[in-house]
Formats: C-alpha cells, structure tokens, sequence
C-alpha cells in the first residue's frame, strides 16, 4: 500500500507560509521550520524499505466490517446556516442485513433486492489475486477472478493498449465477478432508473439502482444529504445533481475529494452531450427515459473513467501542451487566430490529449475541465476520425445551457482541429477555414514536427543535471552512505539525479502542466497508477481546508518519497527513491523548476488568456 497519512512507515511534513512571496524562497528555506522524521524514525523506513525490496511479493490483509456514513444537513434545523457532519454506524447483523446507527436509534436499512446485494466485505482483500504477485493487490482491477483488464487500465501511456468501449457487458450484480471489481461508476435517475455503469448491462442492474436511490432517498427524507458510506474496505460516494444520481464504489483507498472529483467529471461529460437543460425533462416527467438520448456513447464515458487512471488533468485541473518550438507554436497560434477573427469561437489544435495551439475570439477562454471532456468526446468517438464532423455539444463550465457547434476534423492519427462556434449554420464556413489552415500547416512542415514530438516526449529526468557535493571531512557517515546510494543509481539507470523517478509541475497563472516521461523504476503500467493515485493524495492533501492549505510537504514511504511544494505562482509534485536523501531531494527539486523555467517556452503555450473562476 502507498498511503502515508497515519501508518508506522511513512511520514509526513507540512509548513504553513502565512505570508507567501511571489518569487518564492529556495526550497531548502521552506523546510527550515517543517517537522521531519528523527534519526531512529528514519533509520527503520530506511530499513524497511531495503528488506521489502528482497521480497518477491507483499502481503494484504482481511478488512473488518463496519464504516461510517458521512452526511450532509441541509435542513438547517437548528437555524444556522453551516455544513453538519453526522457520523452513522454500519454494521451487519446475524442475517448478513445492514444496520444504520444513528443518535441512540436502530434504524433498518431498506431491504434490497437478493439480486443487488453489493458485499461490502466482497472484493475487498479478502484474499489474493492470482495475478497479482509481487505488485501489490491493490493495483488489480478484480480480485480472485482472473485480472483481464488491470494492467490496460492505468498509465500515462497506456491508451495505445487500451481498448475503447464497455468492458464485461455480459455481467450483472449477480456475477462474482461484477462484485469483486473494484471501481464501480454508475448514474442513474432519481426514480431509481439506470443510465450508465462502468461494468455489466444496465438493464440487469435496475434492481442494484434502485437499492442506490433508495439509500439516497432514505437519507434526504430527514432532511440530510449523503455524502459517502464507508463499509469495510469500501467507499461509496454519491453526488446528487437535481434528477441526475452518480454513484461510485471503489476499495482502492483513494480520497474521497478525488472520487468526487472524478463523479463532478462523469456528470459534465453528460451535460457536454445533453445539455443541462434534461432537468426540464423530468420536471415534466419525473420516469422520463434518457437512454435513448445517450445512445451510443458508452465508450465516452468508459474513456473518461480510463483516463481518471493516467491522465493528470484529472485532478490538477490544468491542461498539458505538446513540446514545440517557440516559433511552431506561434506559427499555429498566427494562423488559428485568423480563423477566430473569420466568426469562430475557439479553435484548438490537438494531438491526443495534449494542446499545440489554442486561440479563442473576444478574449474567451476554455476550462481546462471543458478541454478535458472535449478532447475526450472527440477521441473516443470513432466516427470523428472516418470523416469531417459537425456536431453540437455544450462545455459545461462555458455555458451549461446551451449548445455549441463543434466541427471537428483529423489530419492524421493523431492530430485533429476543433472548431467551436454558435452558429447550427456554419459547417460549410468552418470547411473552408480548415481547407486554409490545413494548407499553411503542410506548407510549413508544422504536422511533421508535431508527430515528430510525440515520438521524441517530453522532458526525461535523465536528461536533468545536478552537481552534487563531493565528500569532504565535515559529512557524517549517513550524507557519504546517501550520496553513495546517489551516485550508484545514476550509474545503473535508476531514474534522475537524486534518486529523482519523476515529477508533476503546474503553472497556477497559466493553469497548464508538464509532465515528465517515466523512468525505468516506474516502468508498468501498475507502478504508474499506483504513482498516480499517490500523486491523488498528496494533491488532495495539499490543498484540504480542513487542515491546510500547505505550502511543502515531505513524505517518505515504503514506495518513494514524494516532496510537494505551493507557492502562488506554481505547484510541484516529485517522486524520488524511497532511499533518497532529504536534502538531495529538496536541492533536486529547485533544479527541476529552474528547468521547467528554462524550457517554458517550449512546453507551455504563452500568452494565453488566464481562467479566473
């Protein structure tokens, strides 16, 4: 396991910066005041972590049953205006039935279906997987039944591997295998009627989904909202959005701000689709069936939960810019701008997932959850790539209420243009504007140099250089065993500098980030998500108002150490050996960020207009 919030082998430090500067101190000056592990403490993780790596698998023990349901009061019953949170046990009876603890009352749970029966105990780590071995259960997609998707479903570079569509349709919530997965989607209507699950047919869950709108409506019905059911090693969140329930069940032991995050993002998808304007639908008709609205766009949806696994725009909110030269980009951008001046709302070159060139009219500008949901309807659509397209869509961050008119056409595999604009009439104008613009492009060899940069990446650790301190007589033996250990991982090919396996940065004024390629430590596809959801935690950590915000955090686990720093102008996330040394660690990540300062021009597109919401 990778969490480090409270266990004997891990830690955490955090400081609080009560007066920020815009240019911020050297990272060393930021832990000057910061708790840290004592020798002892650090001497066993250190410990720890060298006899873990003689091992060839790890351990995972048995969950106990019961959990906490935490709940939202909008009933305001005492007259104030404040969020309450109320703690309900669950625990199971002789019968194997649920039973909600609330105040000094016993309150049974409405009885589900036999068909929709969800285990809380099923699935979680009860035992092993069989093809989980020496990586940890965690990571698996499924649990004692064979693990057919686990590996496609997470890396950032994994999307070439991975098969669009609904996975395992044959399944229902009678399968052993539907209830051992592991991460559940589903959105239904507040009359209990299925829309969407990531797993098994909709139809033959009806009776699960009616079991999820009755857990809702027992709870609204005392004028409360639920927030989430911890069960065991589960998690089950919800999220109300008017008639629109959507509902997540995982036991990976991710935040529950991420799996939040996460159902915020599914329910844009469907307002990208629909519109919010559906609500008017079941005000009218509270049965109203929107299946037949969203025919067809399973595969959206299951492209967006994939992504939740290696794609970073997730929870950063920000989006990430292929590397071009400075003059390419601006090239593009000259040219996308004349189109936006022609009556185009936003143009957007795009190679997968990542922006060349953005360019909006009138000084308007897109959410980076908008480009998300936007790159991601596009791509996995297949019919957007067999021919030119036009088709309405709405950004929900834009303007939930109304439809835009997206043209959208592929200049090659990977590459494609969006343009957006408000008028239903202007296909043949949009033609027109990318005939032209396609022409300058091939003319200036701009698409040959955008493949050539997909195939080259992005920035390498490896490819950082740190000058590190040569022994001298005043190091005790600890810092000359901690460069030791340095120096033979830059010999052995063990990642960067430092013992430095990888970093997130992210520009706050811009909202774009860069991420770098994986190194050889971090070289499947489960040590990447296992990384990530790492990555998840810390983020979420750092930015909880509960007990932070922080400005540095240093934590040390089994895994790696991973170092945070926020400052007003940018957040940095990096992951090093667990072996690494603290103060190695700190000077590597002031290197990284003068590196990202050094290259900005050619990582993130400038001059775009800052989103302020």
């Amino acid at each position: 396991m990778s969490s480090s919030d409270s266990s004997s082998s891990s830690s955490a430090s955090a400081s609080d910066d009560p007066n920020p500067k815009l240019k911020p101190q050297p990272l060393e000056s930021q832990f000057q005041s910061s708790v840290t592990l004592d020798g002892s403490d650090e001497a066993s993780v250190s410990a720890s972590v060298a006899e873990q790596r003689q091992q060839q698998g790890e351990d995972s023990g048995n969950g106990s049953i019961g959990g906490v349901v935490n709940v939202e009061n909008n009933g305001h019953r005492d007259g104030s205006h404040r969020e309450e949170i109320i703690a309900l046990g669950v625990t199971a009876d002789e019968d194997g039935g649920v039973v909600w603890r609330r105040a000094n009352s016993e309150v049974e749970a409405p009885a589900s279906p036999s068909s929709s029966g969800y285990a809380g105990e099923r699935g979680s780590s009860g035992a092993s997987s069989s093809s989980g071995a020496g990586e940890g259960s965690e990571e698996d997609e499924i649990e004692e039944v064979g693990n057919d998707d686990g590996d496609a479903d997470g890396a950032l570079d994994s999307q070439a591997e991975w098969t669009p569509g609904k996975r395992h349709v044959d399944e229902d919530d009678a399968s052993m295998s539907w209830r051992k997965r592991k991460k559940h989607f589903f959105i239904l209507s507040n009359s209990g009627k299925p829309i969407y699950s990531r797993y098994g047919d909709e139809h033959k869950l009806a009776g699960f989904s009616a079991t999820l709108q009755a857990i809702i409506s027992f709870v609204e019905n005392g004028g409360d909202r639920v927030k989430y059911v911890k069960a065991g090693m589960h998690q089950v969140v919800f999220l109300v959005k008017g008639p629109i329930y959507l509902v997540c069940i995982s036991c990976i032991e991710e935040p529950y701000e991420s799996l939040v995050g996460h159902l915020e993002l599914l329910y844009g998808q469907m307002i990208l689709i629909l519109t919010k304007s559906l609500n008017r639908c079941f005000e009218k008709n509270p049965k109203f069936d929107m299946t037949p609205l969203l025919g067809g766009t399973d595969v959206v949806f299951s492209a967006l939960i994939h992504s939740f696994s290696w794609n970073p725009a997730a929870f950063l909110h920000a989006y990430t810019c292929l590397p071009l030269p400075y003059a390419t980009r601006q090239a593009v951008a000259a040219v996308l701008q004349d189109v936006a001046d022609s009556g185009v709302l936003f143009a957007i070159l795009m190679c997968k997932h990542r922006v060349v060139s953005l360019v909006g009219a009138q000084k308007a500008s897109l959410h980076p959850d908008d480009m998300l949901l936007l790159g991601n309807f596009v791509m996995s659509s297949e019919s957007f790539r067999t021919s030119e397209s036009f088709s309405p869509i709405c950004l929900p961050r834009y303007n939930p209420m109304a439809f835009l008119h997206a043209y959208v056409h592929y200049f090659d595999a990977d590459t494609y243009l969006i343009l957006l604009t408000t008028r239903p009439d202007a296909f043949y104008h949009l033609k027109d504007c990318r005939i032209r613009l396609e022409t300058v492009l091939l003319k200036s060899n701009v698409l040959s140099e955008v493949q050539r940069s997909m195939v080259d990446g992005g920035m390498r650790v490896e490819d950082l250089s740190v000058d590190l301190p040569q022994h001298t007589g005043s190091t005790s033996r600890a810092d000359d065993k901690a460069l030791e250990r340095t120096r033979e991982s830059a010999l052995v090919g063990l990642g960067g500098p430092a013992g430095l396996w990888h970093f997130l940065y992210r520009s706050v004024y811009l909202d774009q980030y860069v991420s770098s390629e994986f190194s050889s430590p971090i070289s499947t596809h489960r040590q990447q998500k296992r990384l990530y959801r790492a990555y998840q935690k810390l983020y979420v950590s750092m930015h909880n108002k509960g007990v932070g915000p922080h400005k540095t955090q240093f934590r040390r686990d089994e895994n790696y150490v991973l170092l945070c720093w926020v400052t007003p102008d940018f957040e940095l996330y990096a992951a090093f050996d667990p072996l690494a040394d603290k103060a190695l660690a700190i000077k590597t990540c002031n290197k990284v960020c003068q590196w990202v300062k050094d290259v900005e021009n050619e990582i993130f597109l400038l001059g775009a207009s800052p989103f302020s919401w």
